[in-house]
């Protein structure tokens, strides 16, 4: 009810202090603005400990610093920007802060590239083969598997590097192709977000050759979740196979899965889709957290065509949670823009990116009245060639007037980016700057607990060993 009542609550204070249209401000009421102002950002009634405020100044110390640069970071692509962030202090305390949980991460862009390259790709039995567009596929055979359309013959890897004397470059070049990261210009690189998606959607193909191997699958999740948990996420939702992981990190506290279909499907196999997802979730309830449409919005069908699929559910009585990418586009007054509106009318949990919410006021109010977070990644969506500069993010606004939001990484892999930590270092610097403390840090990382699709005693366990741990970060920082 907090959420609900503060827009009231604001606009009554500002009504008093304004009603009397004085022609000399008041510098008392002046100062009454200003910390109004600032206690509607998010982290903005967070209470801070003794110990808390210690480490508060060394980081708004930090902070100044940071702004008075003449390459200010979150103002360059992140592909130049990246050098820059993982040299300042900063990031290095982001990097050992307890981040709570990545809400937003897709399961074949988790796992850094390289791993893929210099661990799967040396597995026997894996096949190579060009696309005549340049970008790769994979696949594992006893022998040559049938061949593609429009892909060279199938090469053995096992055969190509035993010929070689260097096998340096192949494998440099085989991590260029499963990652939009590259030392060119980007904006030069990727002219159009036509051909940054194509790019992107073609390493997805590449990476899923290797990964949907039954053999490297469990290895494969194993290492996104072990890359999570270096980075300090304690827990994640994304396909995963979790045993092994937790037995060895007590403090892990695991991973759920939200069940995904490329939205570029009939709506009529949707339905089975959506049949199955309510399977799942009746079959492994502990697992499984909800359904999702994924892929480029702005050339996948909108959420409205799929509207009787996705009221099956409800019309059955059946709780099937959504977590709907809505809002991923600047592609205003299409049949796509609509699609935060219809994530709302859907009872989505949280919206994925809702980058197009400040074009949508009714959408962004029911966001905002429902407690139905955004869930906001700000490399991903920089890359993707939505916004230049993350001081212009929608999410800097959201920041201030305290909307309910968690930070998150998409793609991590195919950005060359941490699991957590840089797009941490861009919601924290870019989105308010000095506006930020270590209050705004505390509420993002509880968000992602309080957001997430655990069960309320589960969030209560998983909101009291983050406690834990974040007091221990604070007095190991200050």
């Amino acid at each position: 009810m907090e959420v609900q009542r503060r827009p009231v609550a604001v606009a009554c204070v500002l009504s008093c202090l304004l009603a009397l249209g004085m022609s000399i401000p008041d510098p008392g009421r002046r100062e009454e603005l200003i910390k109004l102002e600032a206690s509607m950002r998010v982290g903005g009634n967070v209470r801070l400990s003794p110990e808390e405020k210690l480490l508060d100044a060394r980081l708004s110390k930090l902070m100044q610093e940071e702004v008075a640069k003449e390459d200010f970071p979150p103002a360059l692509h992140f592909f130049k920007a990246r050098p820059l962030i993982r040299s300042s202090p900063i990031y290095s305390l982001l990097q050992k802060m307890p981040k709570g949980a990545a809400l937003h991460v897709h399961d074949f862009a988790m796992v850094d590239v390289e791993w893929l390259v210099r661990n799967v790709t040396y597995r026997p039995h894996c096949y190579m083969c060009y696309t005549d567009d340049g970008s790769l596929r994979f696949f594992f055979s006893s022998g040559p598997p049938k061949p593609l359309t429009q892909c060279s013959p199938w090469t053995l890897l096992e055969k190509l590097r035993a010929k070689m004397v260097n096998v340096t470059d192949l494998d440099n070049s085989l991590i260029s192709n499963m990652t939009l990261w590259t030392q060119e210009d980007p904006e030069e690189a990727y002219p159009s977000q036509d051909v940054v998606w194509k790019r992107f959607e073609q390493a997805f193909l590449a990476t899923l050759g290797l990964v949907s191997y039954a053999p490297v699958f469990k290895d494969y999740y194993h290492e996104g979740l072990s890359q999570f948990y270096r980075d300090n996420v304690m827990y994640v939702e994304v396909r995963a196979l979790l045993t092994q992981f937790v037995e060895e990190h007590p403090d892990f506290f695991g991973a759920r899965i939200i069940y995904t279909v490329h939205r570029g499907i009939n709506a009529s196999v949707l339905i089975l889709v959506v049949k199955e997802a309510m399977k799942l979730q009746v079959d492994f309830p502990e697992t499984m957290a909800g359904f999702d449409l994924v892929g480029r919005e702005d050339t996948g069908w909108p959420l409205w065509y799929f509207r009787e699929a996705l009221s099956l559910p409800a019309s059955q009585g059946f709780k099937l949670p959504y977590f709907f990418h809505a809002g991923e586009t600047d592609q205003e007054g299409t049949e796509v823009d609509q699609n935060m509106l219809d994530a709302l009318l859907f009872n989505t949990s949280r919206i994925g990116h809702g980058f197009a919410v400040l074009r949508h006021p009714v959408a962004k109010n029911l966001s905002r009245l429902n407690g139905v977070p955004l869930e906001v990644c700000p490399i991903s969506n920089q890359v993707l060639k939505l916004v230049t500069d993350l001081r212009n993010h929608p999410a800097a606004v959201l920041m201030s007037e305290g909307h309910p939001l968690v930070i998150s990484s998409d793609d991590p892999s195919m950005f060359g980016a941490s699991g957590l930590s840089d797009d941490f270092y861009e919601a924290f610097v870019g989105f308010g700057g000095p506006s930020n403390n270590l209050g705004s840090l505390k509420e993002l990382a509880m968000n992602s607990i309080r957001y997430s699709s655990l069960p309320p005693n589960l969030q209560e366990k998983a909101m009291a060993l983050w406690q834990t741990k974040w007091n221990t970060f604070v007095i190991e920082n200050l």
